[in-house]
């Protein structure tokens, strides 16, 4: 009876060591089975990232890596789908187009140690500045009269400006993965480029002897000085100016006379005129000086037949631009 039990007691030592070595089996198999993968994640702001994982639920390989999908993103594959043979996930804005790459690259194909270098490289934040040019641009004015035939003028050549941005840029692996602006400063403003469209002007001087004297009937300084002078009557090809270097190639107002330019008194007249010389024009009649002016100046296009008036502004000489006027001219 004691035999009996032993050989009982035996076998069932047998039969537990037996089942313990399958359940260990069946968990060496199953762990075989168990495939780790090499999975890409496209977040919506461009940046990827690469994780190994045994899960292939998209869900639970965000959950896994702490990725949570804002109200406006969208993840591809849907969340509750299984992972493609591309091995691909990309998280875009709800707007944007995805298009997976059909070029698969399984597991096999990437090693351990390629997966885990790209995947924990570090990350190189710099700021960088750049200068970049600021296009100036080019404004036409037409300030044409008349029906005649007209002609391009640059009166103010176009400068490109420039300015400086300030951008803050991360590096991976030596790669630009992301470039955003932090500020800019302009360093140069631009100079725009104006045009003007004149009418083509035929240079002809005539002239006449006045049959009336303007100075008579008006009450300012300059009319009562030349009151006893009988003026001679020409059409000048007039033009404006004003005291800055784009007009006189200096900016500090000082006539050729020496005197220094006063807008409603001065203007350019060419060498037949000689400095002093008063001259009305009935076009401006109604302007703070009733329309007389006194020569102070000169110019190197200024011909015999041309008068260049000086006023405050550039913006005021451009405005008036060019035209034919009649004056009164009283040479002392």
């Amino acid at each position: 009876m004691k035999n009996d039990d032993k050989a009982s007691i035996s076998l069932k030592k047998i039969i537990c060591i037996t089942v313990v070595l399958i359940f260990l089996l069946g968990i060496g198999v199953m762990a075989g089975n168990v495939k780790v993968n090499s999975v890409k994640i496209v977040l919506a702001s461009g940046y990827e990232m690469n994780v190994l994982t045994t899960k292939t639920n998209i869900k639970e390989i965000l959950d896994e890596n702490h990725i949570i999908l804002l109200e406006n993103e969208k993840v591809t594959p849907n969340e509750d789908e299984e992972l493609s043979d591309n091995k691909t996930i990309i998280i875009s804005k709800d707007t944007e187009e995805v298009v997976i790459s059909s070029e698969v690259e399984t597991s096999e194909n990437v090693s351990v140690e390629e997966v885990l270098e790209e995947n924990y490289s570090k990350i190189v934040e710099k700021i960088v500045k750049e200068k970049v040019k600021i296009p100036y641009e080019t404004i036409t004015k037409d300030v044409s009269t008349g029906s005649g035939t007209t002609q391009n003028s640059v009166v103010q050549d176009g400068v490109d400006g420039e300015k400086e941005v300030t951008y803050k840029v991360k590096y991976q692996n030596d790669k630009e993965i992301e470039k955003v602006e932090i500020s800019s400063k302009v360093i140069k403003e631009p100079i725009d480029k104006i045009i003007e469209v004149r009418t083509r002007q035929v240079t002809s001087r005539s002239s006449r002897t006045a049959t009336s004297n303007p100075a008579l009937t008006a009450s300012t300084t300059l009319a009562k000085k030349v009151a006893d002078i009988t003026p001679e009557v020409v059409t000048f090809n007039t033009s404006a100016y004003c005291p800055c270097v784009s007009c006189c190639g200096k900016s500090n107002g000082i006539t050729a006379s020496g005197a220094p330019a006063c807008a409603w008194y001065t203007v350019a007249a060419g060498s037949a005129y000689p400095m002093g010389t008063v001259i009305y024009i009935p076009y401006f009649k109604d302007e703070p000086n009733g329309g007389w002016f006194v020569v102070q100046d000169r110019g190197g296009a200024i011909s015999s037949s041309k008068l260049d008036i000086f006023m405050n502004t550039h913006g005021e000489a451009l405005q008036f631009g060019r035209r034919d006027l009649e004056c009164y001219v009283y040479v002392f």
